[in-house]
């Protein structure tokens, strides 16, 4: 499918202007984007290093690798092809498709169900289709020549179709959202973290806004024009959270419908035999960057399934240049655990730090929510560093030379893998207290193993018996 040059120079015009819109964030490589297969970090522990390197394949194109997860198992990966049968589709024609990637603790050996034992195939980064439009924009943005990045050629530290792991139970589920313009991969290093770590993780791609979102049969979804035409900012992120958090409770339902043991794949393709009793659909937390943090909220307030929730530098109003247009959860705030964390935020006034002390949206959810909540703020990031952009930028400057100024602009100056390192710990430490019932005192206070995190502000509140 072509790359539609006149869509995707819209968006990357508006982010490299600031759009991402005033959190600071200015460019993601991802509107034209850059994905983000990133390099490994080893064991993230600050040693100002981001581990291995791009390896470069003998036709020349580089090749990046995620960090690998640290957790105690092997993890798995595997598609479903949801399709919303009773919702029309807001950016385009016929019913509301999704694909959505669902990532599991595997059995030993990674192998398949009906592998023999050999090891199932390392899931990619993003299908073919999907990083053959991706990759196109990247080069544009990147100012690099054609081919020069490998991006069909990122795998991941998880195995598709891997038999999941035996004896485990049912897991707590986490869903996540990325930011806006964004695929679903952007944050794998922490989805396959938390994988790792014994969560069940369900990463859901915003279809015809997200650049590239691939389909069984090599069918690519490229952004819709309509969005990028919608004026002023406010309605087009109300529009495309509103479509989001339906995205999100639909999701939801289906994830029951797995859980109870059908197969909610419109295709009705074999899956992993035992997913869906891995599923714990009483144990629902979700995490999202940008707009993906802002639809966590959002959904919260509307779906009482979801738990526990993280805002990854997400502002809470439609236009976060103006405190008038909050949204609603900011008004309403939220009873149950939810941690925030940021770094800058860009106002007509200068930069501020995105913390609820500075930021007006912030500080309302700040004040109306009830249930446990933190406020983290790293000075040293910027808003890319809250996802695989982190690590992938400082892999492709190793090997090429990208636009001066690029890399500090989308992920500051904080060290890249200890700063990967920490997203990770707090991600997992928020989700075993809230979901599994297990105190994390990284979440108490301060400590020197993660420098970069400032505590701004935390609230203590009375909580129900959590499962283990």
């Amino acid at each position: 499918m072509r790359f539609k040059t006149s869509a995707v120079s819209r968006l990357s015009r508006r982010q490299l202007l600031g759009g991402l819109a005033a959190t600071g964030a200015a460019v993601t490589l991802a509107s034209a984007t850059v994905a983000s297969g990133a390099v490994s970090s080893g064991d993230g522990q600050g040693s100002g290093q981001a581990g291995r390197k791009g390896k470069v394949r003998a036709d020349g194109g580089l090749r990046v690798e995620l960090p690998a997860p640290t957790g105690p198992y092997p993890v798995g990966m595997t598609e479903l092809h949801l399709v919303d049968q009773g919702r029309e589709e807001r950016w385009g024609s016929g019913a509301r498709e999704l694909m959505v990637s669902v990532w599991y603790p595997a059995r030993k050996g990674a192998g398949t169900d009906a592998g023999g034992g050999t090891d199932a195939p390392r899931a990619p980064y993003m299908r073919p289709g999907a990083a053959a439009v991706f990759g196109a924009g990247a080069e544009r943005i990147l100012k690099v020549e054609h081919g020069a990045v490998d991006w069909g050629g990122f795998t991941t530290h998880a195995r598709e179709g891997a038999a999941v792991a035996r004896g485990l139970g049912r897991r707590p589920v986490v869903l996540y959202s990325p930011g806006m313009y964004n695929e679903r991969t952007l944050d794998t290093s922490a989805v396959v973290e938390l994988a790792a770590q014994g969560y069940v993780v369900v990463t859901v791609d915003p279809t015809y806004e997200a650049h590239a979102v691939e389909f069984p049969g090599g069918r690519v979804a490229e952004p819709s024009p309509e969005i990028g035409r919608m004026e002023p900012v406010a309605e087009r992120n109300k529009a495309a959270l509103e479509v989001r958090v339906a995205d999100v409770r639909f999701v939801l339902d289906r994830l029951e419908v797995l859980a109870r043991g059908g197969n909610p794949d419109a295709g009705g393709r074999r899956l992993p035999s035992g997913l869906g009793a891995a599923l714990d659909m009483a144990r629902v937390g979700m995490f999202g960057h940008s707009l993906g943090g802002m639809t966590t909220a959002e959904a919260m307030r509307l779906d009482r399934r979801i738990r526990a929730g993280v805002n990854l530098d997400g502002p809470l109003g439609y236009d976060w240049t103006d405190p008038d247009l909050l949204l609603p959860v900011a008004h309403t705030g939220l009873d149950r655990p939810f941690l925030l964390m940021g770094a800058w935020l860009a106002t007509t006034s200068g930069r501020l730090p995105h913390t609820h002390e500075h930021s007006p949206s912030w500080r309302a959810l700040w004040q109306n929510s009830t249930g446990w909540k933190r406020d983290l703020w790293v000075r040293a990031a910027e808003h890319n560093s809250f996802t695989d952009y982190e690590i992938v930028l400082p892999a492709l400057a190793e090997h090429l030379t990208l636009p001066e100024g690029l890399r500090k602009q989308m992920i500051g100056t904080v060290d890249p893998a200890r700063f990967t390192a920490s997203r990770r710990a707090y991600l997992t430490a928020f989700f075993d207290r809230h979901l599994r019932g297990l105190h994390r005192p990284l979440l108490d206070g301060p400590t020197p193993r993660h420098p970069d995190v400032r505590f701004i502000g935390q609230h203590e509140a009375p909580e129900g018996p959590e499962g283990s």
